[in-house]
């Protein structure tokens, strides 16, 4: 059974809906343009629903599963999963005509893998010195 998220404040939630213009995607190797146009929670998942703009402008919906106790297990957060999804999309044959995809345990373990990399490569970074005592002693007077 699949029942529609709905937010307190629906108002706010159009005017945001209307104003990043139901969040554009794009991939530009294959000219399709993906458009999320909603979510769902169904028993545990979050199930995102994308339309697909080809070439020739024909419209095509798409549904992409992510299980939420996985996004917790592996640290992405919830924010992340619309565009997670939609990077499945973008790797998906063109000629597969499946219309419903799973973002599954190896897809975000290859994530948490990468964030885990990144997050190494930052702390790596050299700190920035601390600024000296002197630092502005030419554009000042002497302190009295």
């Amino acid at each position: 059974m699949t029942q529609r998220v709905t937010t307190n404040n629906d108002n706010c939630r159009a005017a945001a809906s209307r104003s990043f213009n139901n969040l554009r995607l794009f991939s530009k190797e294959r000219g399709m343009q993906y458009t999320l146009t909603g979510f769902t929670h169904d028993m545990g998942f979050r199930v995102f629903a994308f339309e697909c703009v080809g070439d020739d402008r024909t419209r095509t919906e798409y549904r992409v599963r992510a299980d939420l106790a996985l996004t917790r297990k592996y640290g992405i957060r919830i924010q992340e999963l619309p565009l997670l999804c939609r990077r499945l999309l973008e790797r998906r044959e063109g000629s597969d005509p499946q219309r419903t995809y799973t973002y599954a345990e190896s897809d975000m373990c290859l994530r948490a893998d990468a964030s885990a990399i990144e997050a190494a490569t930052q702390k790596k970074r050299t700190p920035r010195r601390p600024p000296s005592a002197n630092v502005g002693t030419a554009w000042r007077g002497p302190q009295l």
